[in-house]
């Protein structure tokens, strides 16, 4: 262990910790970044050809904080030579497989990231005043320690597959997190399942929709939900995707949030409007002259078991709305089944001294710290606190937000401005109040008589 002490250590190199330390690069903070991976990857497996951010391109790491920040999309066009292409490209959402492009070439000018760390261990030193992380080299098995005044946890989320669909091989039954190692298999395949209805899944779809003319493969799509619905795309809509919004979430009380969140799924899981379209075009193209497209598409189906056979896998099914069981057999079947974020085992030294609530679930602050009684460090969280602050929470574009936070925090002073009235709708009565002359909670004194209506 050097004698260095960082103003911050970062765990895990994902959008928001990486944004974080484009952030602070150039600023007095002396900040680490510590990632496992040799390289910077950012959903290496979902980059599909023609796929698109879901987001404007001016959610990139610091454009909504500082515009004029040297690691910016629109300086990496610059840098790379691409502002003209992208001058005449006219439009706000850019090729995933740029978007990963610039994650990487930003990372490579920051000389903060350190690659080829994985971090075992957290923990806290009393007498110094300092967290101490204890990080190893995947490949060499090199030890290293790092001591920081302050911790950012970007360890990000891992693909979900439920344990009922789980210890299958994987080169057959995996989930969309891998979709482009495992295509060659889909290709070469009789018969393929897509389990899920959420833009992964969707995008998946219609990757070997478009393959299948070549390939040959009956193709089904099944999912629990209700349908294949889009995802909230309307300008009012995404409004929930604000300082404002985070704010309001934040405030209410547990009980309320616990169970509004589970209601907004479609603000932020649904199908992208633009992939459901060219599903259905694409569709509609190939049933021209009286053909039957080889696919088959079935919602309120749930999957409850997965079974190996000779021929394939047998999957167990219900209409969820019929009570109908049924089976149904594919040679590969594709899990869009979701993310989750478990807590990290590095922390596992720390766990005495972390808070949580009823759930078990991290209790954290307005200001993205985990609650850590009597240790004065602060650790912050990065997309961590669906169940605080609410689905604006993995956002891209509230990333520079929280950031801006957090560095504002670190350094004791507003480097960047926190913005604020950035939406047209008011999210609590105080703010309605405020602004609407004709609204009170006060009770009126002009009550119409009734004796006077009557005549």
């Amino acid at each position: 262990m050097t004698d260095e002490v960082y103003d911050i250590v970062g765990i895990g190199l994902g959008p928001f910790n990486l944004g974080l330390a484009a952030l602070l690069d150039g600023t007095e903070a002396d900040g680490l970044f510590l990632e496992q991976r040799p390289e910077f990857r950012w959903h290496e497996g979902m980059l599909i050809e023609g796929t698109t951010l879901e987001v404007p391109f001016l959610a990139d790491l610091v454009t909504l904080a500082d515009p004029t920040n040297p690691h910016s999309y629109l300086n990496y066009l610059r840098e790379t030579g691409r502002i003209y292409e992208f001058y005449f490209y006219e439009t706000f959402q850019i090729p995933r497989r740029e978007y990963d492009d610039y994650l990487r070439w930003a990372s490579e000018r920051l000389g903060s990231c350190q690659f080829d760390r994985r971090v075992e261990s957290v923990r806290w030193n009393a007498s110094e005043k300092l967290f101490v992380l204890t990080a190893v080299h995947p490949e060499t098995g090199e030890v290293h320690e790092y001591r920081a005044a302050d911790v950012a946890l970007g360890v990000g989320s891992q693909p979900h597959v439920p344990d009922a669909l789980d210890n299958h091989p994987a080169v057959d039954v995996f989930h969309t997190a891998s979709y482009l190692h495992r295509r060659e298999r889909c290709l070469d395949a009789d018969s393929i399942t897509v389990v899920g209805s959420g833009q992964s899944a969707a995008e998946v779809f219609l990757d070997l929709l478009d393959h299948q003319p070549e390939g040959g493969y009956r193709l089904d799509w099944l999912t629990r939900s209700d349908g294949f619905f889009p995802m909230e795309y309307s300008k009012l809509g995404l409004q929930h995707f604000t300082p404002e919004y985070t704010q309001y979430v934040y405030d209410l009380s547990q009980e309320t949030k616990d169970e509004l969140i589970p209601d907004q799924d479609l603000l932020y899981k649904g199908i992208d409007p633009d992939t459901s379209a060219e599903i259905y075009d694409l569709l509609y193209r190939r049933s021209i002259g009286d053909r039957e497209p080889d696919i088959g598409l079935f919602a309120t189906t749930e999957v409850s078991a997965i079974e190996e056979t000779n021929r394939g896998y047998r999957l167990a099914c219900e209409q969820t709305q019929t009570e109908q069981e049924f089976t149904h057999e594919s040679e590969v079947v594709v899990l869009g089944t979701g993310y989750e974020r478990p807590a990290p085992d590095c922390l596992d030294p720390l766990s005495d001294r972390i808070a949580y609530d009823d759930h078990g679930r991290f209790r954290i602050t307005e200001d993205y710290r985990l609650e850590l009684p009597g240790i004065e460090g602060c650790t912050f969280v990065q997309n961590a606190e669906l169940h605080t602050h609410g689905v604006g929470t993995p956002d891209l574009g509230l990333g520079c937000y929280r950031n801006t936070r957090i560095v504002n925090q670190l350094l004791g002073r507003e480097i960047y401005p926190l913005d604020t009235d950035t939406v047209y709708q008011d999210f609590s009565l105080e703010q309605f109040l405020e602004r609407a002359p004709g609204a009170t909670t006060e009770p009126t004194d002009d009550e119409p008589d009734t004796n006077e209506m009557r005549t």
